[in-house]
């Protein structure tokens, strides 16, 4: 009987709408939630029998709620420097807790701090994850999640970082008298021959071990020197001598630094190995570009020292953390130095509505949204990290209370329905009689 049909529609427009009001609900209260992604519901007919020609029965209907997850979230401005938003595709990476075997998660929810270990954790309790980065700022993406560690950057508080850059900007004379006597490499470190011009820089090692590198230049023509680079006293490295770097460098005519004709050997990056058994790392030789004006040049004024830049150091505490917009984590000192610590990945998937929710506003992997793939902010369809920003909730609070009464208009009707057919079929039963 199509009445019984009709009985069925209704209890199922009860529980379509009852299921449309949970989803309002949720909005509603998560509206101040970081990241929250609003949850939708729509609603598809059920038919009990489609073919024309016979008896009409109800077949109701059915409510599908998804979370917009892909929905992008206004940014708005934090204090805290630890605070993040995404602006474009993309989620944060996070575990559960510290542990390598610690459960995945995926988050748009930017607002970690410190906990009191030291890791960056956020409001859902989800710690983020990224690449540590070497002494050079490097890191290799090989897409595996188990090369990401938890980001914590309290472990530097009195470590050491090891000298990685050189940089000097120097101009060598070109009035000086060419030296015209014999050469060998090693005489400047030797002191057998008197450098025309030279400055020492301090460097240090890995343990913070301080150490005095000399860069010692001679002219032996015209817009011709001799360059060499030594420790002072030669005992602080195995190299014979103390000599770790030699070779000529030639300028053009325009007093510019010709790196083409000159020996690579005195660009190259050096990589000493210290006697106190401290462990060596490159350091990168900032000499200026070929053809450049930023590093050595040749020009008619006194040989000087323009200005130079040596990294490295022992590290004091750690007073606060910056990330940038390319998502490097750097660590700030007491002292005013920095340090890059961590590389922020991004998760990007083919179907981010697909995903399925987890508590704590975060999101694991589904059939239905494909597979991950990890890269580093802004490469390969990954969107750009905001730094002191927020992603606030989609929720439209306006929307979503016209909703509400347009779900308990159509649950108060869906239950009209219900008891009118049960009065009718009230009359049936008293046909009997």
């Amino acid at each position: 009987m199509s009445l019984y049909s009709a009985l069925y529609a209704g209890v199922s427009g009860l529980n379509a709408h009852s299921t449309a009001m949970s989803g309002v609900a949720d909005n509603i209260t998560n509206i101040n939630t970081v990241g929250y992604k609003s949850a939708d519901t729509q609603f598809r007919t059920l038919v009990a029998d489609g073919r024309p020609g016979v008896p009409y029965s109800a077949g109701g209907v059915g409510a599908v709620t998804r979370s917009l997850v892909s929905k992008q979230g206004v940014l708005q401005a934090s204090s805290s420097s630890t605070d993040i938003g995404i602006e474009g595709a993309g989620f944060f990476i996070t575990r559960d807790g510290v542990g390598a075997d610690a459960n995945i998660a995926y988050t748009r929810a930017g607002s970690f701090t410190p906990d009191n270990s030291g890791f960056l954790r956020n409001a859902g309790g989800y710690y983020l994850q990224g690449w540590p980065l070497d002494a050079q700022g490097e890191y290799v993406n090989t897409g595996n999640l188990a090369a990401l560690t938890p980001v914590r950057v309290s472990q530097l508080t009195g470590t050491a970082a090891a000298t990685s850059q050189l940089q000097m900007r120097a101009n060598l004379s070109s009035v000086t008298p060419a030296f015209t006597a014999a050469y060998a490499a090693g005489d400047l470190a030797a002191g057998t021959t008197p450098a025309h011009f030279s400055r020492t820089f301090d460097i240090v090692d890995a343990q913070g071990g301080s150490h005095s590198v000399t860069l010692a230049f001679l002219k032996t023509g015209p817009n011709s020197w001799e360059g060499e680079i030594y420790a002072t006293p030669a005992s602080d490295v195995t190299a014979p001598g103390g000599l770790l770097a030699s070779g000529g460098i030639a300028f053009n005519p325009d007093g510019s630094l010709n790196r083409a004709a000159s020996d690579p050997g005195m660009f190259a990056a050096l990589t000493p190995t210290w006697t106190n058994g401290a462990a060596s790392s490159p350091i990168t030789l900032a000499l200026g570009t070929d053809g450049g004006l930023d590093g050595l040049t040749s020009f008619g004024g006194p040989s000087s020292l323009i200005s130079s830049d040596v990294d490295g150091g022992l590290l004091g505490s750690v007073s606060s953390i910056r990330i940038s917009e390319e998502g490097v984590v750097s660590a700030v000192f007491e002292d005013g130095t920095s340090r890059a610590v961590y590389q922020l990945p991004l998760a990007n998937f083919q179907n981010a509505d697909g995903l399925t929710r987890l508590p704590g506003n975060a999101y694991r992997v589904s059939d239905q949204s494909g597979s991950v793939s990890i890269n580093a902010p802004g490469a390969l369809g990954a969107g750009g990290i905001s730094a002191n920003t927020l992603e606030a909730s989609t929720v439209d609070l306006a929307g979503e209370f016209t909703n509400m009464i347009r779900f308990q208009r159509a649950y108060s009707a869906s239950s009209k329905i219900i008891t009118t057919v049960d009065e009718m079929l009230q009359e049936v039963s008293n046909l009997k009689r």
